[in-house]
This record gives C-alpha cells, sequence and structure tokens, in this order.
C-alpha cells in the first residue's frame, strides 16, 4: 500500500521536494552572500575587514525567509515618522522665534515713534539690550531643541540595534560607538 508518494525503499515525492526546496534556498544563499561581498568591496579597507565571510554568510542566512526584510521596513518608517515629527518640531519653534522677533520689532518701532528726540538714544539703547537677550534666549532653545533631537535620533538608533539583534542579525548589537 503506497500512501505517502513512492514505494520500495526510494525516495518519496515529499524527500524530493525537500530536497529541492533545500537546493533552492542554498542558490539564494549564495546568491545574496554574493552581493553582499559586491556591496562590501565598495566600503573603505578599514570596514571591509570587520565583515568576515562568516558574518556575510549569516547576515545572507538570516535575509533568506524575508522576515528580516519587514523588520528593517517596520524600523524604517518609524525613522522617517520620527524625523518629519522633529523637523516639524523644529520648524515651528523657528516660527515662534521669528514671530516673537517681529513682534519685539513692531513694538521697539512704535515705542520710538512716540518717544521723545532727546530720550531716543536711551529708548534705542535699551532696545538694542532686549534684543540681544531675546537673540540670546532663541539661540539657546535653538540649541536645547537640537540636542533634544540628537538624542531622540540616538534613541531611535538604539531601538533599531536592539530590534536586529534580537531578530538574530548578524553584527548587531547595542552600542554607542560610531565604529
Amino acid at each position: 500500500m503506497e500512501r505517502f508518494g513512492g514505494g520500495g525503499g526510494g525516495p518519496g515525492g515529499y524527500e524530493v521536494a525537500a530536497a529541492e526546496q533545500l537546493s533552492r534556498q542554498q542558490e539564494r544563499h549564495y546568491r545574496l552572500l554574493s552581493e553582499l561581498q559586491t556591496l562590501v568591496k565598495a566600503l573603505p579597507s578599514s570596514c571591509q575587514q570587520r565583515l568576515s565571510y562568516t558574518t556575510l554568510s549569516d547576515l545572507a542566512l538570516a535575509l533568506l525567509d524575508g522576515t528580516v526584510f519587514e523588520i528593517v521596513q517596520g524600523l524604517l518608517e518609524i525613522q522617517h515618522l520620527t524625523e518629519k515629527n522633529l523637523y516639524s518640531q523644529r520648524l515651528q519653534l523657528h516660527s515662534e522665534h521669528r514671530g516673537m522677533k517681529q513682534e519685539l520689532f513692531h513694538r521697539h518701532k512704535e515705542a520710538q515713534q512716540c518717544c521723545r528726540p532727546h530720550n531716543l538714544p536711551l529708548l534705542r539703547a535699551a532696545q538694542q539690550r532686549e534684543m540681544e537677550a531675546v537673540e540670546q534666549r532663541i539661540r539657546e532653545e535653538q540649541r536645547m531643541m537640537d540636542e533634544k533631537i540628537v538624542l531622540e535620533l540616538d534613541q531611535k538608533v538604539i531601538d533599531q540595534q536592539s530590534t536586529l539583534e534580537k531578530a538574530g542579525v548578524s553584527g548587531f548589537y547595542i552600542t554607542t560607538n560610531p565604529q
């Protein structure tokens, strides 16, 4: 009774299909490995030395089932949304600063128009000090915003490293070392 394909002692249909799939997977692994090796050749030699054949082979294996591509696509979408949000926050701060300076300029202009000529030099000196204080405040707020943006982007990189490490992608681990 031949229920499961094949008979006697020869390989069954399932075994042949499994062998064919394994062969296709192995061919795909070699193709991915070859593509990775080509990409690595374009890198500076200091980077090439860090990517051994084993590491590249492990990366090619991780790419075989497509899961890593999906993970990276998700991480990329999160990164783009984060960058858009941070850029929007920075633009809003810039707009607030521009409005603050325009309002101050108009206030100063009105004050100068109402000022008696003999008090004008004192008023202008006071306005100059006020404008310098506002400019300093703006620079400080922009610096703080930029620091916040860098810290948030650094955190995104750590999240990406952690996610890829947990997915078992060779060469990924949490580090703050730029090398």
